[in-house]
């Protein structure tokens, strides 16, 4: 396998550790990445179909980085934690499961027409500039009001968990972000900077992990579980480099957003975008663009 093609490895796994759970769509990053960028399909035995195995085994490796991080929080059978403790652990798996279920009913339904219609570069550079404008909106209102409602995840109730559901799945159109989607969702309704993001990134989970497990599961199916050696390179370097990435990208995030509000990634999100239609323009992309 040579420097480059490990390279581009190592720079994907980066780009979905922080993007992913950034305001500011890991999917638009990828697409853009793979337009100049594109991995060498000639070099895996399961060409391009290996390629977007790939990417979904980086992608797992971002929700296990969220579930090492909040373990303690996430789990229900703690021996540290009191009864009321567990009790309230799952109620808040019950919440995350309803959120969830509007990702996944519109995600089955349309995937593969999203991807047919909506996977192009127009798309991603208008969700870019959209979200990022709505992003200093909010914020804006957000500056002039008295404080967020719920500013606890206790607080969330299953009505609540199921809006912020609904944002979650507008995610499915390329250049929007999950992260970005859902808090914006979530601060709309009410919830803390804070508290919108922790809840944002454990709707991710069981999302991320279905669609991540059916995608493997999927190829191991079609191509049987004998990857070549440049294949278990490919995904021991891009799962590694994700998982320690996306701790890194959320810790430094939680810690940031706690004294800072979202409008400097919603500027990064707009000027990309910009950047997108001015690349469209002069030739150096193409509108098509394929992950």
């Amino acid at each position: 396998m040579n420097i480059l093609e490990i390279f581009k490895v190592i720079i994907l796994g980066i780009i979905q550790g922080i993007t992913e759970w950034l305001p500011i769509s890991s999917t638009g990053h990828m697409l853009l990445f793979n337009s100049f960028f594109p991995l060498d399909i000639n070099m895996y035995s399961g060409g391009q179909e290996f390629v977007d195995l790939f990417l979904t085994v980086i992608q797992f490796a971002s929700i296990l980085a969220v579930i090492f991080l909040f373990f303690k929080k996430l789990n229900p059978f703690s021996k540290s934690k009191s009864l009321k403790e567990q009790r309230e652990t799952f109620s808040l798996w019950g919440k995350v499961i309803v959120g969830s279920i509007p990702v996944m009913i519109i995600g089955f339904a349309f995937k593969n027409s999203i991807h047919k219609h909506l996977y192009n570069g127009f798309v991603v550079a208008l969700m870019l500039i959209v979200y990022g404008l709505l992003f200093i909106v909010v914020e804006c209102f957000k500056s002039n009001g008295s404080g967020a409602a719920i500013s606890k995840l206790g607080q969330i109730n299953t009505r609540t968990a199921f809006l912020i559901g609904i944002f979650q799945a507008l995610a499915l159109i390329p250049g929007t972000s999950r992260s970005g989607a859902t808090i914006l969702g979530a601060l709309l309704i009410g919830c803390s900077r804070s508290i919108g993001a922790e809840f944002s990134f454990f709707l991710a989970i069981p999302a991320m992990a279905g669609a991540s497990v059916l995608e493997i599961v999927s190829y191991f199916k079609k191509h049987g579980l004998g990857f070549s050696a440049n294949e278990w390179v490919s995904l021991g370097i891009g799962f590694i480099i994700s998982f320690v990435v996306s701790i890194f990208a959320i810790s430094k995030f939680m810690k940031f957003i706690k004294t800072h509000n979202f409008r400097p990634f919603a500027w990064y999100r707009i000027i990309l975008g910009i950047i997108v239609v001015g690349a469209f323009v002069t030739g150096f992309l193409n509108m098509g663009l394929h992950v």
